[in-house]
């Protein structure tokens, strides 16, 4: 199959490997020409994970979107949600019937980037589906090097819009067989992992985040209370989900640490054991906070006041953030209300999920 990726972090370039390792003809598309050449020159990206270090040939490597996108069935954005709007517009003119766009993860990006695309004109049939994680674990270790840590083996995943999601999920299915189809977009952006598990290991983590070089909030800084606040917050997002419509299964964060029933499986000791997650964070400019809080967990407010379920948690750890950040976060560009949804009844907003502009 002929797959697009669209971006240059860390899933773009694991996806990219890892695709085309799997027979696929894979296009990697960066905007940054120069970040580039390094995969252009060679023509691969080495690709590492527990059967070793090798080489992997990409078909192409381009700063032309045009060219990654023509004849492509299916579309990868691992990419951040703060990256859409841009990415969007890029693609906008090239985008025809029938192609499938899989946002991992999408924060509600598969609305929001369909309306966006429609508004300059372009009417095509397209699928925009997203799911509630990257495919994988992974970081780059150089500038065409990426280390795979793991492997997503469950992927539950929203389209819109919903009349299209058989389509959607059985193209998705061709590249990555762990995508189930789970509803609407909706239900898709509510299986999003990541503002659950970022936002809390942020805040509470925030004075050793400032004050180390380098610390791990998955190593040392998920601690008892860590966990016990984001299950919580997990629970809030299920039971926003549950008053919406939206059944199990819920993939709750729980099963991410207690066993292999999350969507990586049994993933947690792996990825602190890799190491790969000891960085240095800037609390006020990382993507756990862009992306994670001013977006994610905005949303999901959002969502809880449309939903009519009481959510402490979620509205208290966006407080806090606004907080040090200095701006009140609730009228993000991401809330149902921005989005001009929040005056539709439940009933109305399904069918506008389901059918589309």
């Amino acid at each position: 199959m002929k797959i697009a990726i669209l971006g240059g972090g860390h899933g773009a370039y694991a996806a990219a490997a890892d695709l085309s390792e799997n027979g696929h003809e894979v296009r990697l598309w960066r905007r940054d020409a120069q970040a580039l050449k390094p995969v252009q020159q060679l023509g691969s990206i080495v690709l590492k994970d527990a059967k070793g270090a090798r080489e992997v040939p990409i078909a192409l490597a381009t700063s032309d979107i045009a060219a990654a996108l023509r004849g492509a069935e299916l579309i990868l954005l691992p990419t951040p949600a703060t990256a859409q709007h841009d990415i969007a517009a890029l693609m906008a003119p090239h985008l025809v019937d029938g192609q499938v766009v899989f946002l991992a993860p999408g924060t509600f990006g598969s609305y929001v980037m369909a309306r966006q695309v429609q508004a300059t004109g372009n009417r095509a049939d397209i699928a925009w589906a997203e799911t509630g994680t990257l495919p994988y674990l992974a970081r780059k270790h150089a500038e065409r090097e990426v280390n795979l840590t793991i492997r997503a083996v469950r992927l539950p995943t929203g389209v819109y819009p919903e009349r299209l999601s058989s389509r959607a999920i059985e193209v998705i299915r061709r590249a990555y067989p762990s995508v189930h189809g789970c509803g609407d977009a909706l239900s898709g952006a509510l299986m999003n992992a990541g503002p659950i598990i970022h936002p809390p290991l942020m805040v509470m983590n925030a004075a050793p985040l400032q004050h180390f070089e380098r610390w791990d909030i998955h190593n040392e800084g998920t601690q008892r209370a860590v966990r016990d606040v984001t299950d919580r917050l997990d629970q809030e997002r299920i039971a926003i989900r549950t008053a919406l419509g939206h059944g199990a299964p819920h993939y709750p964060l729980a099963d991410h640490y207690n066993n292999d029933q999350w969507m990586y499986g049994d993933a947690h000791k792996k990825l602190v054991k890799s190491g790969d997650w000891r960085e240095t964070i800037d609390l006020y400019a990382h993507r756990y906070i862009t992306e994670d809080v001013e977006l994610g967990l905005a949303f999901l407010a959002s969502a809880a006041r449309f939903a009519g379920v009481d959510a402490p948690l979620t509205h208290g750890i966006l407080a806090v953030v606004g907080g040090f950040l200095g701006r009140d976060l609730r009228a993000g560009a991401r809330t149902l209300e921005s989005l001009g949804l929040a005056t539709l009844t439940p009933t109305e907003l399904k069918q506008r999920l389901h059918d589309g502009a």
